[in-house]
């Protein structure tokens, strides 16, 4: 009798995760900004650079997309995203940076795939040129999304705005995507104006208090020289 391997899936391919500084930069915000935004539920698991194997007992079927989501899925740890583990619940949206270094063949075999195995929203976005292409599933094909500036994502609800130099994303309320060092400076911002509220506060009533040991001294001081305040 033979006995069957059970395949094993590796975790990395030991590639880096970007080629340059900026194509980093923008994997970072995207997928660090897509968890701020849901943070909130429970069901929605967003990774980045994390390999997908679509297709039990063949590890050779894998993508590892720059950022992916998954709705109805739990947030959580996970060395790679099985999907025959996860109620078969395919990635619905993946995000793709490029960068210099991507080949036609690379990428045409990344839209094959995610064309085949269920994603419904791609974009891609080329930093270098500015350039931000977006796909969505019709039925077994993907259709081009032919305007991007101003398209609002189905699935995520966020608005791509693309200006002379660099692209904007928005969430559904206006909050823009900030990189880690924006949040933090206005994270220290919004500290300061709350301190400073404060402070001025801690002013005001200082102040009230002030007024209210000078209205009791003139009462002490009318009183002393026979006035009743209240007759006033």
């Amino acid at each position: 009798m033979v006995q069957q391997v059970e395949a094993v899936y590796p975790e990395s391919d030991g590639q880096p995760m970007a080629d340059n500084t900026e194509q980093f930069a923008w994997i970072v915000k995207i997928k660090e900004n897509l968890e701020i935004l849901f943070a909130s539920p429970a069901d929605i698991f967003i990774a980045g650079d994390l390999f997908w194997y679509p297709v039990k007992g063949n590890p050779n079927i894998k993508q590892a997309p720059d950022t992916m989501v998954v709705f109805g899925r739990p947030k959580g740890k996970r060395s790679s995203y099985l999907q025959w583990d996860e109620d078969n619940i395919p990635p619905q949206v993946v995000f793709e940076i490029l960068s210099p270094g991507n080949t036609l063949k690379e990428m045409t075999k990344k839209l094959q795939f995610y064309q085949r195995y269920g994603v419904e929203e791609y974009y891609i976005y080329d930093p270098a040129k500015n350039d931000l292409n977006g796909l969505l599933s019709s039925g077994d094909s993907f259709e081009v999304i032919e305007e991007m500036n101003g398209w609002v994502s189905p699935r995520l609800g966020i608005r791509f705005q693309i200006t002379s130099d660099t692209l904007e994303i928005f969430s559904s309320t206006g909050q823009k995507f900030l990189s880690p060092v924006e949040i933090d400076q206005l994270r220290e911002q919004e500290c300061q104006a709350k301190e400073a509220a404060l402070q001025e506060k801690e002013a005001a009533l200082q102040e009230l208090e002030k007024e209210r040991d000078r209205y009791q001294e003139l009462l002490a001081k009318l009183k002393q020289k026979g006035i009743d305040a209240d007759n006033l």
